[in-house]
């Protein structure tokens, strides 16, 4: 897989994980009231945004009515509603919302992707499931590693799912660092490339926004800090 068109195409055949796959599929055929008339999408969900771009946002899996319905990441869901309010507002999304496939949304310099690809009986995937996904997380990071500079996680599972991998070309402190909100640690390269900056940021799910835990304005000022010094604003 020499492209993230070829390794996106690879993720969407996945069925590596059996508890995972008979989930995504129960999900997609007895479906919620509100969607039953809707094709499920029922695949891996592989990233999405540019090939080239210098922001990554690693979340932590597809939810079952979000984007295992619409195979595209935090697409027609609430946490989505969230964050694609947050990358609009910040000039890093052409539109505020995402509601399915050809929807007209873009990304600018920005790209969104999650350490487990299937979405996960109550949103709680395995270490198991987690370590089977890896490679597909590692891949997709090494094609973008000529132009990935920053990275923004949502939430303690995507960080530990995320810094083992970054460890194959970033130096990674150890004790390894503790996700916080509002966290950076600015990793060296290995090969003496440019630095990543590594943030944190609590997750966009609906139980942190609707307690207050975690804000619009809260995700806005996390992104506008990884994506200012990049320049891939409008």
């Amino acid at each position: 897989m020499r492209t993230l068109a070829e390794l996106d195409q690879a993720v969407t055949e996945c069925r590596a994980c059996p508890r995972l796959v008979a989930w995504r599929e129960e999900t997609a055929r007895v479906k919620r009231a509100a969607f039953r008339d809707q094709d499920y999408w029922a695949r891996p969900v592989p990233g999405f945004g540019p090939a080239d771009a210098a922001l990554a946002i690693v979340g932590l899996a597809p939810a079952a009515h979000g984007a295992n319905r619409t195979g595209r990441m935090f697409t027609g869901d609430r946490s989505g509603d969230v964050l694609y309010a947050a990358l609009h507002a910040v000039g890093l999304a052409s539109q505020p919302t995402a509601t399915h496939i050809g929807d007209g949304l873009e990304l600018y310099g920005t790209r969104i992707t999650a350490p487990v690809k299937c979405a996960p009986p109550e949103n709680k995937p395995t270490p198991e499931e987690r370590d089977n996904c890896r490679p597909w997380l590692e891949r997709e990071l090494a094609l973008l590693r000529p132009t990935l500079r920053a990275v923004v996680v949502l939430g303690a599972f995507g960080w530990q799912a995320l810094l083992p991998i970054l460890a194959t070309a970033w130096s990674v402190p150890r004790p390894r660092p503790r996700f916080g909100h509002g966290v950076r640690h600015d990793l060296p390269a290995l090969d003496g490339g440019p630095p990543l900056a590594v943030h944190g940021c609590y997750h966009v799910s609906q139980r942190n926004t609707s307690t207050g835990l975690l804000t619009l304005d809260m995700v806005c000022d996390v992104l506008a800090a990884a994506a200012t010094p990049l320049g891939i604003r409008r």
